[in-house]
């Protein structure tokens, strides 16, 4: 596979990537192949990985048992509507999905992609209140520096002023917020974090369906990784004021952050639970929203009788297929060596960038590695020179991040880390 000067033109002058302007267009690296951890680009350069494709391809690439379980799907059927039908692919994935979280999280609905996931859960939770007759109960209650998605009830729960919607305030469901915790995973807990978050519950819960939250690290809205004790002391006050508990774990769930699932962190369960990107290794888009007989059955409990979402792709064979096979090779647990293996060598190689007067801070959790600048990077030429290094690390804001591939190796994550400390001393 080539592409050509004329395509990367087409490319430039039609295409619109994620998050860049029309008008001053970045720059777009053009990738033929990908293996293992490593990109090929059509010049024939390899880059070492640690983006896993925005977090999804814990496995790598070309993963030759999640290749074989597509192509065995798609002999079979590509795609079938899952209203008024079912199929095998679907139902190896829930039984894994329903095995590997929490008992109570028994009812599963197969989603389209994160941020769908998400919207769902939000309409689970309203829909909840309307079947208990608590109408009232229409408001989302979150924390500050949060991230849950690019679609309108996501947006509207995403941080309000340092996020990446604030355009749209003026048209988005108002939500509540509360401060965002400042006690790091690594450090001292202190219970002033929780000053904001019970006033807001004090005053609130009446008109609160459920509190959503990234368990344990905030991703976009900042990589930020908190205390497990906050986590804790949501959970307790959904309890005591009645309010649902809505947990995102996109990003963090399938092992990335060193348990299989965020909430693990702080021993509790989530009323909701929201997963996604690794859900397939990165082959294709797919999530899913779990929650309980009770509250699944409560929905169904109002004037309508069902609840009132359904995607068109919603189960597609493909990606269930692909993800019942993703979900196998997390159950054999080789996921607990490789991640541990990754925070700790994270943790020596990214240190040394503390020494450096630019770094404001290196968090590390799981395969999560965080190196926070002073200032914003420029996004073309940081990119540019991680290119030249023979790395794909995509930074954002102050933020150079990590989060590699769960297969790789110690030389290519060196590889890595060593791009991200000789461009914190200075790219340009």
């Amino acid at each position: 596979m080539t592409i050509t000067a004329a395509d990367l033109q087409f490319d430039r002058e039609h295409i619109w990537h994620p998050y860049t302007s029309l008008i001053n267009p970045l720059p777009c690296y053009p990738v033929v192949s990908a293996d293992g951890c490593e990109l090929t680009l059509s010049d024939g350069r390899q880059l070492v990985d640690g983006m896993s494709s925005w977090w999804a391809a814990i496995h790598g690439y070309n993963n030759a048992r999640l290749n074989q379980a597509a192509k065995d799907q798609i002999d079979q059927m590509a795609h079938v509507m899952f209203g008024g039908i079912t199929h095998p692919s679907a139902i190896a994935l829930s039984r894994q999905l329903v095995d590997m979280t929490a008992l109570s999280l028994d009812r599963v609905f197969l989603a389209d992609s994160g941020s769908v996931a998400v919207e769902v859960a939000i309409k689970m939770a309203l829909q909840y209140w309307v079947a208990k007759g608590q109408q009232n109960k229409c408001r989302l209650l979150t924390v500050e520096n949060g991230y849950h998605g690019d679609t309108f009830a996501a947006m509207s729960v995403c941080d309000p002023v340092n996020g990446m919607h604030e355009l749209f305030s003026g048209v988005l469901s108002k939500q509540l917020f509360a401060a965002a915790p400042q006690s790091r995973y690594d450090g001292q807990w202190h219970e002033s974090d929780l000053d904001s978050l019970t006033q807001l519950f004090e005053r609130h819960h009446n008109e609160v369906a459920a509190m959503i939250i990234e368990p344990i690290v905030q991703g976009a809205g900042g990589m930020r990784i908190y205390h497990p004790n906050y986590l804790k002391a949501v959970r307790q006050l959904c309890d005591q004021y009645d309010v649902l508990l809505i947990c995102d774990e996109i990003a963090t769930g399938f092992g990335r952050t060193g348990k299989l699932f965020g909430y693990q962190h702080a021993d509790i369960i989530p009323d909701i639970l929201c997963l996604g990107k690794a859900i397939t290794g990165g082959y294709m888009t797919l999530a899913a929203t779990l929650t309980s007989q009770a509250i699944g059955e409560e929905i169904c409990r109002t004037k309508a009788g069902v609840f009132m979402h359904g995607p068109t792709f919603m189960a597609n064979p493909l990606a269930c297929a692909v993800a019942a096979q993703s979900l196998k090779i997390i159950n054999e647990n080789h996921w607990v060596a490789q991640v541990g293996a990754i925070e700790q060598q994270l943790k020596t190689e990214l240190a040394l960038c503390l020494e450096l007067p630019n770094v404001v801070d290196v968090r590390v959790l799981g395969a999560i590695g965080v190196v926070e600048l002073d200032s914003a990077v420029d996004m073309a030429a940081i990119q540019q020179y991680f290119v030249e290094q023979g790395v794909w690390i995509r930074p954002f804001g102050k933020l150079i991040y990590l989060m590699p591939p769960f297969i790789i190796t110690p030389a290519q994550l060196s590889k890595l880390t060593n791009a991200v400390l000789s461009a914190a001393k200075g790219y340009k």
